[in-house]
């Protein structure tokens, strides 16, 4: 394979044989077929097996283009080939000599041809065919290499393949009458008929799916044989700090504090995901058990994805139990402070708190990145608690682990290292099967309720022709105090959008265009901010803190306004372009208001009339939680686009759980039962060094 080829494979992600043999087909041409040359029709995808009686090239100017032409001969009649652009075709093609052609029939200048055909030297089915007479794969591609390009090279690697060993256990493959590996992989490049394909495809998504949950349970396992601190919690301590709370807490709030408050009670680590709606009180469930772990003399480290959140979480702790003394303090980039109680708040330098938090003298340290810096070194850390999981890099976890284990508690054996319990909180709505795809390993609590207090958004679909009157009504909210958002699809236009027509009756909303529009000629009189992601983090944080601290009256923005900032005094939101979101986006951007005292209303402007998109704006409206929501979004619109637009960045393992869902809890309890006879796999050493490699294939984030 010539330098060129393996550069080629290498865009594709192709490194080894291994890596070409699981480069899997996307769909495949049926042109099993086979037609005499006297029988074809205008407009058949056929294959025919003759004779070259004729080839040569010749350019045509007007267009162009080198056009190479072939006449194919068999027993019943001739037909011309033609392809385009392709002169190298011509030293393919030996007068005299069998091949085999597939593609489509097309009519030009009264007679048949066949356009742009695949081909190959030979005839017969019995001679092995690759490209024609067959199911023909067809791959994801790459500049320079072609689907017939891969095809040689898979055929290649499999004339030249050993015996091959499977890594999933025979038991497995008899139950769920799954092909060999060995076969599985002969039958989805070159299979004979649909149904050993799909047998094959099933295999591999299965076998990936088992490797995902074997990891997940195995880290569970490990986990589980870990040291954390027991954080002894006693039922009155928790009843009296939550009667000193200026609310109830809900039913379902309780449910999960219940549960976490177990876990850490426990000396094996705690692994929990807190999933809740945008509003639904994540933030106090975890600052009890930060509390309550801080009167035990424990440390809790809280990691915010920016510093408006960093600061809102520091904020709200102060704010709710001014009577904790054992220090609350905010480490973020640009400043730092200590709160120790009944008023007792000051700023200071990063220096000092870095000393502080390594003599225990600070019991909750709030911040951003800033809590992973090397010189930060927690004296007797027992909780991470991370907002927001699915923005942080698993090696950025691993570091805030690492800040805890520089100095082992005292009274612990030296020979014994602890690790704190982790818990980390999602305002993102996942179907429990991309749940338990992903986060197996994590034990999951939903809050699926709001605060009692909270009056339910009014939520309308709105017309273009009711504009105006939309407009009016945030300028009476404004009057009020209130603020508003308004939300829309894109950015600025593009060049290629300016110069189309191709959608007129879809006029879309662009951040740039509606700002200039809102702050020049509908609200003249009103402070307008524009936030949107091409702006430097910095710059999008003092806007959000403008519009916090209410310096600003309307805030037009992408996707971007940050989940779980907190502004009570939103009171309107409206979304632009509604259709254009997915159902979970248009969910989360609701919930940025209604967090006060206020009535709150959501406008979702679209300019489509159809039945669907009238279903899918509805649900929102009328959807219980986010989760009902995300799995009628599912639904609706099928994995790929879900992924797509809602779940970005997920890896593809995530489309092959949404696809199977049945698969997913097949593939769990195998690997539950194995994972239970065979703890370390030491039975199943193959399988064992397949999941190790899975580990390193796999790219979570």
């Amino acid at each position: 394979m010539t330098a060129y080829f393996l550069s080629r494979l290498k865009n594709l992600g192709i490194k080894t044989v291994g890596d070409l043999l699981r480069h899997l087909p996307v769909r495949y041409e049926d042109f099993r077929e086979t037609y005499n040359i006297a029988d074809l029709q205008p407009n058949q995808e056929a294959t025919i097996h003759g004779i070259i009686k004729k080839v040569s090239n010749r350019h045509a100017w007007k267009r162009r283009m080198v056009i190479t032409e072939a006449i194919i001969e068999d027993e019943t009649g001739r037909i011309r080939a033609v392809w385009f652009n392709q002169s190298y075709i011509q030293n393919q093609l030996k007068i005299g000599n069998a091949c085999s052609l597939s593609g489509k029939i097309k009519t030009a200048n009264d007679e048949l041809q066949l356009v742009n055909p695949l081909f190959e030297r030979g005839g017969q089915p019995e001679e092995n065919l690759r490209h024609t007479g067959r199911l023909v794969p067809i791959y994801p591609e790459t500049r320079g290499l072609t689907s017939k390009g891969i095809r040689y090279y898979i055929t290649l690697a499999l004339d030249a393949l050993e015996k091959l060993r499977d890594p999933l256990p025979t038991n497995i493959l008899e139950k769920e009458d799954f092909p060999s590996l060995e076969n599985a992989i002969h039958d989805i490049h070159f299979p004979n008929k649909e149904e050993d394909s799909n047998r094959a495809r099933k295999r591999f998504i299965f076998e990936d799916l088992f490797l995902l949950q074997l990891y997940n349970i195995d880290q569970k396992l490990q986990l589980a044989a870990e040291h954390a601190p027991a954080i002894p919690i006693q039922t009155e301590e928790v009843r009296a700090l939550l009667q000193t709370l200026p609310f109830e807490l809900t039913v379902s709030q309780k449910k999960s504090l219940w549960k976490i408050m177990q876990d850490a009670e426990k000396s094996s680590p705690m692994n929990r995901l807190l999933q809740g709606d945008v509003g639904s009180g994540k933030t106090i469930i975890v600052a009890i058990i930060a509390i309550l772990a801080g009167k035990k003399g424990y440390q809790t480290a809280l990691m915010a994805p920016t510093e408006i959140l960093a600061r809102q979480h520091y904020q709200t702790l102060i704010k709710l139990f001014p009577l904790f003394e054992s220090g609350i303090a905010l480490i973020t980039g640009s400043e730092a402070r200590i709160s120790y109680g009944s008023g007792l708040e000051t700023k200071t330098k990063k220096e000092e708190i870095v000393r502080l938090i390594s003599e225990n003298k600070i019991k909750i340290a709030i911040g951003t990145h800033a809590l992973i810096q090397k010189n930060i070194a927690f004296k007797n850390l027992a909780l991470i608690i991370i907002d927001e999981q699915h923005r942080f890099g698993v090696r950025q976890r691993a570091e805030l682990t690492r800040r805890g284990e520089k100095n082992l508690p005292t009274y612990k054996p030296a020979n014994l290292q602890t690790i704190p319990h982790f818990l980390s909180m999602s305002a993102t709505p996942i179907p429990r099967t991309l749940s338990l795809t992903l986060w197996g390993d994590l034990n999951l609590s939903l809050i699926t309720e709001l605060p009692k207090n909270r009056k339910p958004i009014i939520t309308k679909a709105v017309s273009p022709k009711n504009r105006k009157r939309a407009y009016a009504f945030i300028q009476n909210e404004i009057r009020k105090g209130r603020q508003a958002f308004v939300i829309c699809p894109r950015i600025e236009k593009t060049d290629s959008e300016s110069s189309s027509n191709s959608s007129p009756n879809l006029e879309i909303k662009y951040v740039t265009e509606e700002y200039n529009k809102l702050s020049k000629e509908i609200f003249p009189n009103l402070k307008i901010e524009m936030l949107h992601g091409k702006m430097k983090p910095k710059e999008k944080e003092n806007i959000m803190r403008r519009f916090k601290e209410g310096k600003a009256n309307v805030l037009v923005s992408t996707s971007v306004v940050e989940v779980g900032v907190d502004i009570p005094n939103a009171t309107v939101m409206m979304i632009e372009g509604a259709e254009q979101f997915g159902l979970a986006q248009l969910y989360q951007f609701r919930g940025r208001v209604g967090r006060g005292e206020h009535q709150s209303f959501c406008f979702l402007f679209t300019e489509q009339e159809s039945e669907a998109t009238k279903r899918r704006l509805e649900f929102v409206a009328t959807a219980k939680n986010g989760l009902e929501l995300a799995e009628y979004d599912l639904k609706l619109r099928g994995p790929g686009e879900f992924l797509g637009e809602v779940q970005t960045g997920m890896p593809d393992i995530a489309m092959k759980a949404l696809q199977h869902p049945k698969l997913v809890n097949v593939a769990r309890e195998y690997a539950k039962e194995l994972l239970e006879k065979d703890k370390t796999l030491i039975s199943h050493p193959f399988l064992k060094k397949k999941l190790t490699d899975f580990q390193i294939r796999i790219h979570w984030e």
